[in-house]
């Protein structure tokens, strides 16, 4: 991985905006999600360079033992990398943006935190987790989101799908199509799930089992095959609500597993949004 996305990268630098660990399970983790930022100068991975400024946006869990890393996942929006050299492949619903930071700055965790402030930041997470299978296949309402969310919520999602502000906006342009699109996911394999201060993350290889089952999703006809998503999540509790939610879903992986090679699409494209 290193080697060549260095020689595309020359003058990268990581700039991490939530770092916070914790244990699951009896085990030792690290959590950080936030930007990789340099100038794109040779193709990656098919890419075409554009000399430009672009941002990585990344995600990873790294499980510990001994004092060293024994394990990590990572999730990288390779989506919006595409968009940013000039390739919008799906039609995204929300504004694909330079994903922020959180509101407070104060992401970075270096110093233990208040122990009894990560329980209620994970248990909220986890209550909310819960109510969402509350859903009755038709009305969003009846998973009560509105006691788990603030009214001015910000949910940054992946590339393809965009950002979202507000209860009514997270609903409209990522939900709604999510649910349509997969309707009897499930929750599943949990790597790594806890809370640290304000904060709570959690990451699943795989998170979720579905059936790809109805159309508009990403611009996709229903294929009603069998999948799974990788998916890590980053939340930001205020008071006794969440305010801001950072999410990855391994889309290049889900895309395979309905047959849709992103990386072919982008060789099949003429010519990007801007020349070089």
């Amino acid at each position: 991985f290193w080697k060549p996305f260095l020689h595309a990268f020359p003058d990268v630098e990581n700039q991490p905006y939530i770092l916070m660990a914790g244990t699951f399970k009896d085990r030792n983790w690290v959590s950080l999600t936030g930007n990789f930022v340099g100038t794109f100068e040779n193709e990656w991975l098919g890419i075409p360079s554009t000399r430009q400024a672009t941002w990585i946006r990344y995600g990873t869990f790294y499980e510990l033992e001994g004092g060293k890393i024994i394990r990590a996942y990572t999730i990288l929006d390779m989506l919006d990398v595409f968009r940013q050299a000039g390739f919008n492949l799906f039609p995204n619903r929300a504004p694909e943006i330079t994903i922020n930071g959180p509101m407070t700055y104060d992401g970075i965790l270096t110093q233990p935190a208040d122990p009894a402030e990560g329980v209620k930041s994970l248990q909220l997470t986890e209550d909310m987790i819960r109510a969402l299978g509350n859903f009755d296949g038709k009305n969003l309402s009846t998973m009560g989101m509105d006691r788990y969310w603030h009214p001015n919520m910000m949910w940054y999602g992946p590339g393809g799908t965009g950002s979202t502000r507000g209860l009514k906006g997270f609903q409209d342009y990522h939900q709604k199509p999510f649910l349509v699109g997969f309707p009897d996911r499930k929750g599943g394999n949990h790597v790594a799930r806890f809370g640290d201060g304000f904060y709570s993350c959690s990451t699943g290889w795989p998170s979720i089992y579905a059936t790809h089952g109805g159309d508009g999703w990403m611009g996709l006809e229903a294929t009603h095959k069998k999948i799974t998503m990788r998916v890590m999540d980053w939340w930001r509790r205020e008071g006794d609500v969440l305010k801001e939610n950072w999410v990855f879903i391994d889309k290049i992986d889900l895309l395979e597993q309905l047959g849709v090679n992103a990386f072919e699409l982008l060789k099949n494209q003429s010519t990007p949004a801007w020349p070089r």
